[in-house]
């Protein structure tokens, strides 16, 4: 026996809001979704090798670090101003891409502060 749909009031509105925020690039075929977690993968990975290469090798870390928040917040700016309501699959890539190196550049610092 399945439970009655919920009312259309406006908690149920935000929480489907919220959940499609959280869990949204989860959805769709086994395709979108391995990509996607390949990308945050791959994020990160770039992630640990570009901050303990430039940060440590080169010695340049403002250089490096400016040059990450910078291509960070073009990603960020791009997405916001051509991505409605749906995010494609490229889309989707490039955030979890952002996202893992984010991460990733985080706990470099964490590491590094410790």
């Amino acid at each position: 026996m399945t439970p009655p749909p919920l009312q259309a009031t406006r908690f149920e509105r935000l929480l489907r809001q919220l959940l499609d925020g959280l869990f949204g690039g989860l959805r769709g075929s086994w395709r979108r979704r391995s990509l996607a977690v390949l990308a945050l993968l791959v994020g990160f990975y770039l992630g640990q090798n570009v901050t303990s290469l430039w940060l440590t090798q080169i010695g340049k870390r403002p250089v490096a670090v400016l040059g990450i928040v910078l291509l960070i917040e073009l990603v960020v700016r791009l997405r916001s101003r051509w991505v409605a309501r749906s995010v494609p699959l490229p889309w989707l890539m490039a955030d979890n891409l952002r996202i893992g190196v984010v991460y990733a550049v985080v706990l470099e610092g964490f590491k590094l502060g410790s």
